[in-house]
This record gives structure tokens, sequence and C-alpha cells, in this order.
């Protein structure tokens, strides 16, 4: 079959949608059939339970989205190339289209893939999609990557991003679909055990659902800068899920803020701030991949942190039972919606590595299993932020006082009473539903009460300091 009229397999990765797409548009200009697939390999395996399950959620409600354009995802499970090829020789494809990933082992993985398919006179094209600026065109005056979010800020704020483009409305398909895997098979939602009903109605998948979700908060927009960290009132977008599994494209995000922007609305460059501070983790991960798995600062290897996953201490903040409230709260969150707002995570970070003095590492994993929100750049970034073990990090001697933050950002208590049962005589179903949600291993109930805290607050400071002190004299 020549390649003018053989199809085009579109690997489908984090990339969820049809609208903001390059390397969909790219496919449907050719006029050529597209054969959508994604395959369930080795690094999607290994994803942790709230992010696999939300996965697969997104997996089906973009199979639906396809199918209205006269489309569908076709399902492989197995290493990539081996899947790739399978389908190559099904079909006679000549060309794989895929968006970019910019983490360690996708880049290992992606490169291999294309030149093991160049050689063999297949054409391998990978697009950008993912991110608004290509991690290698951002770089400071002197050609290096940036280290600090501020410069890299004044240094984009002022790009053009590119107006997305329109999702198509049809799009061409083969003569015959190649076989498919049936998602239920997969039990991406397996691990997820009784949780996986407590925090569904919290969940909205699709790419729909990503573009409503937007438009309310361009409603709201204008009390962004006041209200994005009030833990006690919805002022942020609520996009992470859906940038992460690209179910929303960054520059639809960009571009319909700034026209906010400039018709006046107020907020909108503080919400542009935050889509680069996700740029500025890519831009980390990418040039600096160790920010994945140890410390960006070198000099911290030696920092006396618990590195025991298992240390009571540990168990309890993983519990959500610090005795802290405002800690307690914002683990509630996560375990009830999949989600913790943005400023009780810095505060329940900072509580682990300073108060607790536990490795960034084992929060981070934790994270990782947990939120279905989670991705693999802000994850990593924001733990070392607030360990203060990374770049433009947070000074390890900026120790947060979780009872200053909940009084600075939750005043009236309210956002502690939605997620702390134990105390109230009328506790609400937000802050009992955690009880349904955690494993029936910890053993904990509504009738438990509440726990003393696990360390006090100036103790917990004092030995903080004492070891970073410690630290800076060696």
């Amino acid at each position: 079959m020549a390649q003018g009229q053989s199809p085009i397999i579109l690997w489908f990765r984090r990339d969820l949608r049809l609208s903001d797409h390059p390397a969909l548009k790219a496919a449907s200009e050719t006029g050529r059939p597209i054969i959508p697939i994604f395959i369930l390999d080795d690094l999607v395996q290994h994803l942790g339970p709230a992010p696999k399950w939300r996965l697969g959620l997104g997996l089906e409600a973009f199979d639906q989205s396809l199918r209205q354009i006269g489309s569908r995802l076709i399902l492989r499970r197995g290493n990539a190339l081996d899947q790739l090829r399978h389908l190559i020789s099904e079909t006679g494809a000549k060309s794989v289209y895929w968006s970019r990933a910019y983490d360690p082992e996708a880049i290992e993985r992606d490169t291999m893939i294309k030149s093991t398919l160049s050689a063999k006179s297949v054409q391998a094209k990978s697009f950008a999609g993912h991110l608004l600026f290509e991690p290698w065109t951002v770089a400071t005056k002197a050609g290096q990557p940036f280290r600090v979010f501020t410069p890299m800020w004044r240094a984009v704020q002022s790009r053009e991003v590119s107006v997305p483009d329109a999702a198509p409305t049809r799009l061409p398909a083969p003569t015959q679909w190649p076989a498919s895997d049936d998602l239920a098979s997969w039990k991406l939602g397996t691990a997820m055990n009784r949780g996986l009903f407590v925090v569904s109605p919290y969940v909205q998948p699709g790419e729909k659902a990503a573009l409503d979700h937007l438009d309310g908060f361009l409603d709201r927009v204008s009390g962004y800068s006041n209200d994005r960290d009030r833990l006690d009132r919805d002022g942020t977008s609520n996009l992470s899920e859906y940038l992460s599994l690209g179910e929303i494209g960054p520059r639809t995000a960009w571009q319909r803020v700034q026209r906010a922007a400039m018709m006046g609305v107020s907020g909108t460059e503080a919400y542009l701030r935050q889509l680069v501070w996700r740029e500025f983790a890519y831009h980390l991960m990418y040039h600096t991949p160790r920010l994945l798995t140890g410390n960006w600062k070198p000099e911290w290897d030696g920092f006396p942190w618990n590195i025991d996953p298992n240390h009571p201490d540990v168990v309890a903040w993983q519990q959500a039972r610090t005795g802290i409230p405002v800690v307690d709260a914002g683990l509630r969150q996560m375990y009830v919606t999949g989600r913790m707002h943005n400023r009780a995570r810095m505060i329940v970070g900072s509580y682990l590595t300073k108060h607790l003095m536990t490795h960034w590492k084992i929060g981070m994993d934790w994270f990782a299993d947990c939120l279905i929100d989670w991705d693999p750049a802000a994850n990593a970034m924001g733990w070392q932020w607030v360990a203060g073990s990374g770049p433009d990090a947070s000074p390890f001697f900026r120790i947060f006082n979780p009872q200053t933050q909940q009084e600075r950002f939750d005043p009236d208590g309210a956002y502690i009473r939605r997620w702390i049962a134990e105390g109230q005589a009328d506790p609400s179903d937000t802050a009992l539903a955690y009880f349904d949600a955690v494993p029936r291993s910890w053993n904990i109930r509504p009738d438990t009460d509440y726990p003393k805290p696990v360390v006090a607050l100036p103790d917990g400071r004092r030995r903080a300091l004492a070891a970073y002190e410690c630290r800076k004299n060696q």
C-alpha cells in the first residue's frame, strides 16, 4: 500500500482530546485514514491506583468523543514497540504520530521507537501539545535552562501562543478496524478498592467536562488573585486533572484567559503565572531529570530526613490523623475527592518534611498513589519546593505553621468542618466519607477519638531548625 493511501496510527498518551491537538491536526490534513490507539505498556501499568483509575475514565470518555466523529479508540496491552509493530503489520500503516512526553522514561521509550520504526521505513513523528513552550526553546540570556521561576515568567509572559485548532468534525476511518482490547478487561480501577465508589461522584472525565470547567472558572477568574489560596472557597480553576491527562490543552486555557485579560478582567495574570509554573516544572524535569528521583540540590543528600515509610509518624500522616486539623483535612480531602487544594498541599508537605522530618520522596510517592490529577513534573517540583531541596525552593527555615495557615486561609474553620468529622455533633457527609474511603485495615471509625498531635508544633519547628543549622555548619 502506498503511503498516500495508507493509514496513520495516532498513538494517544496524555493527550485525550480532539481540539488543540497538533498531532491530530497534522494527521487529519493528510486525508489518510487515522487509527487512534492507546497502549497499556509498563509506564502506564506503573501508575498509582488513583491516577490509573482516572486514566481509565478518561479513555472511556475519549472513545465516546471519537465515535461521535466516526472513529474509535483501539486499545492494546504490552510493550509499546511490539504493539505498534503488530498494528503496522495488521493495517499496512506507514506512519505513526504522537504527542511528546518529557519525563526521562518516556523520552527513552519514544526515542527508541522512533529510531526503530524509521529504520523500517515507517514515518515516526512526534508533535508538541502538552506544553505551551517546548523546554528547549526557553533559556536564559546565557543560553542555559532556568533555575528560578520569576526570570522564566518574565521571559515567556509576552511570548506569542498560537491559537489552538478546533476539533475535527469527522476523522477518516480505515477500511477495516483492527481488533481492540475491552477497556473493562484492563481493570484499571482495581487497586482503588472501596475508595473508588467514594471518589467517583467528584470526577467528570473528558474534554467536554474540561471545557465546561474552564467556562465556569472564567466566570469567577476576577477573584482568583484573592481566592486561590483560600481553603474555604472555590477559588481555583479545577483544571489540574484535565491538564494532566491532556483532556484540555494548555493553549486553550492560556488563550481563553488572555482574552479575558484583554477585556480588562482582573485575576488573569495570576492564573497565567500558574500555567507557567506548570511549564517551569516540565522545564526542570526535562533539563534535570534527577528532579524525579533525588534531591535537585545534591547538598541535601546528607540531610537527616527519616526515610522509613513505615515510621509511626509517617503512618499517622498517611492516615490523616496527625492531630493537626488543617493537615488532616487536606489529606482527607484527597481521599474523598482524589484532589487536594494547592494551599493544603503546601501545608501538608511542609508538615511532613519539616515538623516530622521525613524525606520528601515518601510524600511524593504517596501523592502519586492517591491523586487523580497526579502529574510527574508538578508533583516532584512541588515536594522539592516545600522541602527546600529543589530549584527556586522555599528555604528550609520557612516552616509553614499549620495553625497560622489555618487562621489565614480558613478563618471560620469551614474547610476543617468539611473534612474532619471527629468532635462535631452533626458532621457533614464529606467528613464522614473519609471513613468509607480509607482501607478497612486502618480500623478507623467515626466514633474514634481525634488524636493528639504527633508532635507539638513548636517542638517540630525547633527540631527542624536545629537539623538545618547542623547541616549548614558541616
